[in-house]
């Protein structure tokens, strides 16, 4: 299926949404530490992050380590600097999305990096400055999991 992957991840309910997204898309969640939270049970709950028994979720100690052990094929970083839309990908299963911190996003090293396959972007209106983190993830998830025929889902009906 596909792969979430969330570098430094700052907003607790944010990373719950994504959880929850994860495991209803059957999309494994990558988190690249360090984390703006804990990732213990109490903690979990409190941030409405219980969904998480549900989603396959992977922690990472750092940048190196996460592309030494997933070596990505296909890695699509999403930023506000991204010079292509997010639609203009063909996805495939497998693929990785990458997505910044909340507070500043993703660093011109990690958008550089050769493992990036391409920076893309959510088209906004010329004022808009970002869109929430957890609502970019659903949007790209979405897109990429139309592209593989909603593989896995449910029948509708």
């Amino acid at each position: 299926m596909l792969n979430i992957v969330l570098y430094e991840p700052e907003i607790p309910p944010n990373t719950g949404n994504i959880i929850r997204l994860a495991s209803n898309t059957g999309s494994t969640l990558h988190l690249i530490e360090p984390l703006g939270f804990r990732l213990d049970a109490s903690s979990l709950r409190r941030a409405g992050l219980d969904y998480h028994q549900y989603a396959t979720l992977q922690v990472h100690k750092n940048w190196p380590e996460f592309l030494e052990k997933q070596t990505p094929k296909q890695l699509y970083a999403f930023s506000t600097k991204g010079k292509h839309s997010y639609a203009a990908v063909r996805y495939t299963a497998g693929d990785y999305l990458l997505f910044g911190p909340e507070s500043r996003g993703l660093p011109d090293t990690i958008r550089d990096d050769h493992a990036i396959t391409a920076v893309v972007t959510l088209p906004m209106q010329p004022q808009g400055r970002s869109v929430n983190l957890s609502n970019a993830v659903a949007v790209a998830v979405y897109e990429a999991w139309r592209q593989l025929d909603f593989a896995g889902a449910r029948p509708l009906g």
